[in-house]
């Protein structure tokens, strides 16, 4: 509003009284400056004043003692007024009208001593000097129009009383100095009037060209921000939180100063999305920033959107457990939302979070991106964990420490170099005691010949994609080592969900099948009833794939995850693999009810059984009181290399080509 106003100020079109607010301003900005030059400007117009002492010494030097006590009388008197004023922070108002009394006081102190000379000519012509008082007023102080009128025009006044009353000479000479008087004060009134819109506008163009840098700057810092803002939340974006963390790293690197960074995952975030809408969705991850942001104020954190649902929180602590305690307070924050969130299939039915942390550690090195990853690698511990939980980075822990990444590394010659093998566990038919099947497993060993646990490095392999190359090989080598000579009728073979999502695993498994020339119905894949198991329609659809091959489609581990039920409607399973858990609690009624109860939905459903785990004589007996269809664990059968496993007999072939495994 205040910039129209300028701009219409300084356009003045059409005429319109100028704006009682910027006048304000303008006299208000110019205060300081203008008592500065008010003050120098008096000192200045009283040395020259006395300075023409000298010319009263010339002109009327009969009254000059007079004159000349006159003059530093008056000139004393208005430094000491404007002094006392000065420094009293009086208003510059003040010091004009000091200025201007002083200008007609100079006036008369000088005129009334010099005209009581017995030089009548000499004053008759001296009296021109009076002009200079008025130019005195309407030029040499920065008055305002009124007062340098008022000022002036009493200069003018004092001028034509003397000249009629003191110094009566020929109507000439009154026409001339009279005229030369009116013009002085005309033109010098003139002068000073547009010497005062001109100092208005100059007043206008600089505090246009402030405000237009003001409003520049402000659009400057808004783009900044928008550029920095995620536009959804409202929280710094990736390019923002990348700054923000080199910035940290750099204190770290100089200062010592350690910090954590703090990755955030929303759970089945893409489940939310599809069923609740986009909408939804976007309003779930506002709330959720929203409750992150509350979450991390008295950390003294900074938070950001990473992308998508993923969430990085900064923060300066000085200690690990500090780090841990932030991660928890994060997790905390979301669940107390209690946002619904009916899709899952984990037990859970509210919006919640995985929170993985890193902290700053001089084995971390000077790459920063150390510190993501390691961050990175603590949420897939956390979303492997069974989600909604939160897990600080620790280099101690066989899953994320540095360990993992030699075995990554490893995982990646593993082929190429035979560190990679398979051993077979029987699956005997429990009616005929005969091995219908075997469970293909997968060995892996370091370059010096230790071995490395499963379930150190298939998780490994699962995150850094390498069960990729390592499932289609398995395949390759289980039909090679047992299928083409028919060493057992089925081998099975665990699948990943990683897998099954891979475009073209359907494609690259029917081509091993056709390489190898083994039928699909020899082969069974095994899919874990596990947290990273989501129905979503690649899944579905590559089972379909695969079923059309020929593959048997088991389910692993039935009753350890909350999907089971699900999978059991939406897919038609061959084979149905209870978990070992149930087996080992039937000491117990309450176990022993358990899975008799499990049994029962399994069977209703139409599906074969198999139950793993069976370790001892007693649980081979209580198996067989149940009516189970297949068998796995130690007791029936260990591990074994291909070679192990010989020919069925002749007569034997048709019958064992026909399992219903």
């Amino acid at each position: 509003m205040l910039a129209e106003v300028i701009d219409i100020d300084l356009q003045a079109q059409p005429p319109r009284p100028q704006s009682v607010e910027l006048q304000t301003l303008y006299r208000r900005e110019g205060e300081v400056v203008r008592r500065m030059e008010t003050r120098q400007g008096l000192w200045v117009a009283v040395a020259v004043y006395i300075l023409f002492a000298a010319t009263d010494i010339l002109l009327v030097p009969d009254v000059a003692f007079y004159a000349i006590l006159a003059r530093v009388a008056v000139g004393a008197t208005a430094i000491t007024a404007i002094e006392v004023l000065f420094r009293m922070h009086a208003h510059t108002k003040w010091l004009d009208l000091t200025c201007a009394g002083a200008l007609v006081a100079g006036y008369w102190g000088w005129l009334f001593p010099s005209l009581m000379t017995v030089h009548a000519d000499n004053i008759a012509y001296y009296m021109i000097f009076g002009a200079i008082f008025m130019m005195g007023a309407n030029l040499f102080f920065s008055f305002h129009f009124r007062l340098s009128v008022a000022t002036s025009g009493i200069v003018l006044a004092t001028f034509f009383l003397v000249m009629i009353f003191y110094v009566p000479r020929t109507v000439s000479y009154q026409v001339a100095f009279g005229t030369f008087y009116v013009s002085c004060f005309v033109f010098t009134s003139y002068v000073n009037w547009k010497l005062n819109r001109e100092r208005y506008k100059v007043f206008l163009n600089a505090f246009e060209a402030k405000v237009q840098q003001k409003e520049a700057s402000e659009r400057g810092k808004a783009l900044l921000r928008l550029s920095h803002t995620d536009s959804l939340t409202g929280l710094d974006n990736r390019r923002a939180v990348d700054q923000k963390l080199r910035d940290y790293w750099s204190d770290w690197q100089r200062g010592g100063n350690s910090f954590a960074a703090v990755l955030i995952d929303v759970d089945f975030f893409k489940r939310y999305n599809d069923f609740y809408g986009h909408q939804e969705g976007d309003r779930c991850l506002v709330l959720v920033a929203n409750a992150l942001k509350d979450s991390i104020a008295r950390y003294d954190a900074s938070i950001g959107r990473y992308g998508g649902e993923e969430f990085i929180v900064l923060a300066r602590l000085k200690t690990r457990e500090r780090a841990a305690e932030l991660a928890e307070a994060i997790r905390r924050s979301v669940e107390y939302l209690a946002l619904p969130h009916e899709q899952r299939r984990d037990g859970m039915s509210i919006v919640t979070v995985s929170v993985g942390a890193g902290f700053t550690r001089n084995q971390i090195g000077s790459k920063l991106e150390r510190l993501i990853h390691e961050a990175d690698r603590a949420l897939y511990g956390a979303k492997a964990n069974g989600r909604n939980c939160a897990r600080l980075f620790d280099p101690n822990d066989p899953q994320t420490s540095d360990e993992s990444e030699n075995i990554a590394a490893l995982l990646k010659i593993a082929i190429d170099q035979d560190l990679v093998s398979l051993v077979y566990q029987p699956i005997r038919d429990l009616s005929t005691g005969r091995v219908d099947a075997v469970e293909a497993l997968m060995r892996l060993k370091m370059l010096d010949g230790t071995s490395v646990p499963p379930s150190l490095f298939i998780p490994i392999a699962e995150r850094t994609g390498a069960i990729l190359d390592l499932g289609r090989w398995v395949i390759r080598v289980v039909c090679l080592e047992l299928l083409t000579s028919e060493h057992v009728p089925v081998v099975s073979v665990n699948v990943s969900p990683i897998q099954l999502r891979s475009p073209g695993f359907a494609a690259s498994v029917a081509s091993i099948l056709g390489e190898t020339g083994v039928a699909g119905s020899r082969l069974a894949f095994e899919i874990t009833e596990g947290l990273e198991m989501e129905m979503h329609s690649d899944i579905l659809r590559c089972i379909s794939d695969l079923k059309t091959l020929g593959i048997r489609i088991w389910l692993d581990d039935f009753g350890t995850g909350f999907a089971g039920l699900s999978w059991l409607r939406l897919i038609d399973f061959d084979t149905v693999k209870i978990d070992r858990s149930f087996l080992h609690d039937c000491d117990t009624p309450k176990g022993k009810a358990m899975l008799r109860d499990i049994i029962g939905l399994v069977r209703n459903r139409g599906h074969k059984i198999l139950v793993e785990g069976v370790e001892t004589e007693e649980q081979l007996t209580l198996m067989r009181q149940f009516r189970i269809d297949h068998v796995q664990g130690f007791h029936v059968g260990r591990p074994a290399p291909a070679r192990s496993f010989e020919p069925p007999p002749p007569s034997d072939r048709r019958r064992t080509r026909a399992s219903p495994v």
